[in-house]
């Protein structure tokens, strides 16, 4: 073969190895290309959040998984904040998540401030030494950029289990990142830790003070794999209130079991649920305690519930939210335990996606369940409507009418045992065709 020969051959397969990169390329920034269906439940908008004084938020595209986006966020905290957290209890969970347990449990010193950074599109779970060594760089990168200690740095990814973070893509771009923290740019943080999340999600509330107004904001991602154990899917609020850590812990652990575990999608705990509450300390208003801690107390459990909700009704392929009002229980144990098998049966969840108003469905997933239970006491509600009781259907219930209130966007089902005074309240979501739509395409 002569010269020009293999050159021309040479030439053909730069030219065929460039279409197959181009190719690799196009595939890798394919989840940021498709089209995401906002969910019919999603709110007109994202709220207009208060800013807190000593919070200053930053996002830019780092390219760790998506492309065309930001998947990047940082959060500058002033000197003086406080910090609580809780986590999920997965035996997988991440690097990022054992970190920030360590963390908070030497408490470091507040003086010194404390930032957060966030990537989605990679989870950093179950990826061993190497996911221990990608939040070490990153905390002591970001710890060096603000001039902090690495032991104020918290971190949290979201996105693919098992496969390793490329987390170079993630230092390299914090020069943008600190350049660019500003205090209005919360709701950019938002839209930085979404996957699979139809819209950006936050909430907040004002309570009057001793001096002075305290104000909470908070942002929370999440859509699917949700069923939280003790934490859920990646939440971060934030306050000016000036409060010890250690209260701050009490009030949020105290709020998280009505709120964040009292919701499911699909039934699955992540391995990388974050619950981080900051407060910066920088309200005029005077450490609270007292009523104000009542008042308090109150308006942070309402941002918890409102984010929790918002999760919910970005669930996956929802069209749907469904309250599940468990109450007459022999324990509030039992009732956990009966108003979840509700929430998480894929056959009263399908049933709920097609209108349908089986509540035979409702009486299985309560026989399941493992909570005590009588036949002949328990009755099941449809919003107002008495669909059954003492162990039959009531003899006044109208198919038709229940047929109407499962075209609803919002659904009650109520069902009490008549056992006892135990009582729990969840929230979940229908199950569509869409739902297996996105989790069949999640990696491809």
């Amino acid at each position: 073969m002569g010269k020009t020969d293999w050159k021309a051959k040479a030439k053909a397969l730069r030219k065929k190895l460039r279409v197959v990169k181009e190719g690799a390329a196009a595939t890798a920034a394919a989840p940021a290309s498709k089209a995401k269906q906002v969910s019919p439940l999603a709110p007109a908008r994202f709220p207009t959040l208060p800013r807190i004084a000593g919070a200053e938020f930053a996002a830019v595209e780092a390219g760790v998984r998506y492309r065309n986006r930001k998947d990047v966020m940082l959060i500058r905290l002033a000197p003086g904040t406080t910090i609580a957290g809780v986590f999920t209890r997965s035996t997988t969970r991440s690097a990022a998540v054992r970190d920030c347990e360590a963390k908070l449990a030497t408490r470091g010193s507040a003086g010194t401030g404390a930032a957060i950074v966030v990537n989605s599109g990679n989870s950093n779970a179950f990826t061993g030494k190497l996911g221990e060594e990608a939040v070490t760089a990153i905390t002591g990168a970001v710890a060096r950029a603000l001039d902090m200690p690495a032991a104020r740095v918290f971190s949290s990814s979201t996105g693919v289990i098992g496969e390793p973070l490329p987390h170079d893509r993630i230092t390299a771009s914090l020069p943008d990142l600190t350049a660019a923290l500003r205090e209005d740019a919360i709701e950019m943080a938002a839209h930085a830790m979404m996957t699979t999340d139809t819209f950006p999600k936050g909430a907040a509330a004002t309570v009057q003070g001793d001096g002075g107004i305290i104000h909470i904001a908070g942002i929370a991602k999440g859509s699917g794999m949700i069923a939280p154990d003790m934490a859920t899917m990646l939440v971060y609020i934030f306050t000016d209130a000036r409060i010890p850590a250690a209260s701050l812990q009490k009030m949020l652990s105290r709020n998280t079991d009505a709120t964040f575990n009292s919701i499911t999608v699909d039934s699955d705990t992540s391995t990388s649920d974050t619950l981080l509450l900051a407060a910066t300390g920088q309200s005029a208003a005077a450490e609270i305690k007292g009523p104000v801690a009542k008042a308090f107390e109150a308006a942070l459990h309402g941002v918890m519930r409102d984010l929790a909700l918002q999760v919910v009704r970005d669930g996956e392929g929802a069209t749907k939210l469904v309250e599940i009002r468990l109450t007459g229980a022999r324990s509030n144990a039992d009732a956990a335990r009966a108003a979840f098998a509700i929430a998480n049966s894929p056959l009263v969840k399908t049933a709920i996606a097609g209108q349908d108003p089986n509540w035979g469905r409702i009486v299985a997933a309560i026989g399941k369940s493992g909570a005590e239970a009588d036949r002949d006491l328990l009755s099941i509600r449809f919003g107002d409507i008495l669909v059954a009781e003492k162990g039959w259907r009531n003899p006044d219930y109208n198919e038709a009418d229940g047929a109407a209130y499962m075209r609803q966007p919002e659904l009650v089902i109520a069902v009490d045992l008549g056992l006892g005074t135990g009582k729990r309240t969840v929230w979940t979501c229908d199950l569509t065709a869409r739902y297996i739509e996105i989790n069949a395409d999640y990696r491809s």
